[in-house]
């Protein structure tokens, strides 16, 4: 992770603490030059950090503190520093331009770099211990009789080797104490290895519902993010679907379950990761929905949501897609999520002609960080058009 971007950070290091010490710091002679030299420490420490993440061959370190303390530290040293030299040298030009006296810039850095530090503390301690109950209500004029006001429980990125365990626990007694008819879980269980998930064996086996939980994978339960040869990265995946298996869940690989009311049937249907690349594309819709009535009512399980417009909507009649992946982008400031840059559907329920998308925010993700986008599971409601 850190190797694929190593120059980027450096840069971000280095360059605010040369522009603030050459355009504040070096002529002030109230400042010792211990002070001035205690100055290059934290750049000095940070590029060092920086340097020893970069020579790990996986994705992250196996024990992903490491990861942890390392970002927590970008942001509250690195990220407040650089926003402050951008602000100030669009000051700078803006004074120039407008001739102005003072370098409004600088003030305005100031403002930015602490909002920037308050977002990282909240985010990191208070973001990630209170999930919420989203509660969707998605009405359809197919949807069979006696499917009317069938609940489905969502969860979706658990992200095991981050995650707060006690927020967990309690998102989990909130899904059995929903009743539901059925439970989905729509990918990336763990972070990068299974052994994440050694200590909530005991919750994800308690989950209980009429028709049973149904799963399907995510990007990182692949093995994509640890270097192994071929033999042991099957091997993990297969730790991985075993674990799901002794939990009591159905994992869903591009196959389907018929869920039955009476004489009116409705198809769970999962299919395996259908991301852009880097992420893995191993679905296959042909496959999925194969022998399923073209009439039957199908909730499809997706991880990426980004499936939905490339191929689910063409290339098939599936009245709704659940999907995670996105995790709102973890952070809403004024209503603007990262993840919005990047696809169209990134958070809350889509409607295209009457087909619908669900994309969850998720419970956990592999950095450990919520602002304004809380940890949800979701109760989904169908409901028939009266």
């Amino acid at each position: 992770m850190i190797a694929r971007i190593f120059i980027l950070l450096v840069m971000a290091i280095v360059l605010p603490d040369i522009y603030i010490y050459r355009r504040y710091l070096r002529r002030r002679t109230d400042l010792k030059a211990l002070v001035l030299r205690l100055w290059w420490l934290p750049c000095l420490l940070m590029t060092a950090y920086t340097i020893g993440l970069s020579v790990i061959q996986d994705f992250a370190p196996r024990h992903t503190a490491w990861l942890n303390v390392y970002l927590f530290l970008i942001g509250l040293i690195v990220v407040p520093k650089a926003l402050f030299a951008l602000c100030s040298v669009a000051g700078l030009l803006a004074r120039r331009l407008l001739k102005t006296r003072h370098n409004w810039g600088n003030f305005v850095g100031i403002v930015v770099a602490v909002g920037a530090v308050c977002i990282l503390i909240i985010g990191s301690v208070v973001g990630l211990k209170e999930s919420v109950v989203r509660r969707v209500d998605i009405t359809f004029s197919d949807l069979p009789a006696n499917f009317d006001g069938y609940r489905i429980a969502m969860f979706t990125d658990v992200h095991a080797g981050s995650i707060d365990a006690t927020m967990l626990e309690r998102a989990m007694e909130s899904i059995n104490d929903m009743s539901p008819d059925a439970i989905v879980f729509t990918g990336d269980l763990m972070n990068m290895w299974p052994d994440e998930l050694d200590r909530y064996t005991h919750l994800f086996s308690s989950l209980k519902a009429k028709d049973g939980v149904f799963s399907i994978l995510g990007n990182h339960d692949y093995c994509v993010y640890a270097v192994l040869d071929e033999q042991k990265k099957l091997e993990t995946e297969a730790d991985l679907r075993q674990r799901e298996a002794d939990y009591g869940w159905t994992l869903l690989r591009n196959e389907s379950r018929t869920i039955r009311r009476g004489a009116d049937s409705l198809v769970i249907a999962g299919e395996e990761n259908g991301g852009r690349k880097p992420f893995p594309q191993k679905s296959d819709i042909m496959k999925t929905l194969r022998g399923i009535n073209p009439e039957s009512f199908v909730v499809l399980l997706q991880h990426d949501p980004s499936a939905w417009r490339r191929y689910i909507l063409p290339s098939s009649s599936v009245q709704l897609t659940l999907s995670g992946h996105t995790h709102g982008g973890q952070v809403s400031v004024f209503g603007f999520r990262p993840t919005q840059l990047t696809g169209s559907e990134d958070c809350g329920l889509y409607d295209e002609g009457g087909r619908k998308l669900y994309v969850s925010t998720g419970l956990g993700g592999f950095v450990p960080f919520r602002f304004g986008v809380p940890p949800e599971v979701v109760l989904i409601t169908l409901h028939r058009e009266k």
